[in-house]
């Protein structure tokens, strides 16, 4: 974890004043880094039986779709609004620094699937809660939510256990935001 941890960087005021951006391109570009992070989600999820993978726009998509191959089972986008073709279904969302809509295909997740959320990190809680939304509207079933980083002083991964029963999983975590 600490591997993990040191190969993420962290870029202040971005994308506003008083946010410290914790930037995972920095840990993708190292094979060594990337390698270990998806080896640490394979070895908690290779016995659980998820069945698809629903991975949150854009950077859940990259440890999304690597563990998904990894594991042999399907991979579900989750999309900003407008962005996926089809019948959807949408969710709407507050964020740290503004509101958003997610969405998910409605053929995406058969009733009764086992359905592992990721994204790249858990802040306030906010893009995990509409996905755990949008899954169980489609009758999924959320087994856990997957992030490489929590910052828990912002209280998402025990909120989203709080309200949901869903916990959060991370391989690290970064104290102040």
């Amino acid at each position: 974890m600490s591997i993990v941890k040191s190969k993420i960087r962290t870029i202040p005021d971005y994308p506003k004043p008083g946010i410290l951006f914790r930037d995972i391109t920095s840990l993708l570009i190292d094979p060594e880094g990337f390698r270990l992070t998806i080896g640490m989600f394979v070895e908690r999820y290779q016995k659980e039986n998820i069945q698809k993978i629903a991975a949150i726009d854009a950077r859940g998509f990259i440890t999304g779709a690597a563990l998904a191959f990894q594991l042999g089972v399907g991979f579900v986008p989750i999309r900003k609004k407008g962005k996926l073709p089809g019948t959807t279904i949408s969710q709407s969302y507050s964020l740290e620094y503004g509101v958003d809509h997610v969405e998910i295909h409605v053929d995406a997740i058969a009733p009764g699937e086992k359905v592992l959320i990721m994204d790249d990190l858990v802040a306030t809680g906010g893009t995990l809660e509409a996905s755990i939304k949008l899954v169980q509207s489609l009758k999924g079933v959320v087994h856990e939510c997957a992030t490489i980083i929590d910052l828990p002083d912002l209280g998402g991964a025990k909120r989203i256990k709080e309200q949901f029963g869903v916990n959060v999983y991370s391989i690290c975590q970064f104290e102040g935001h």
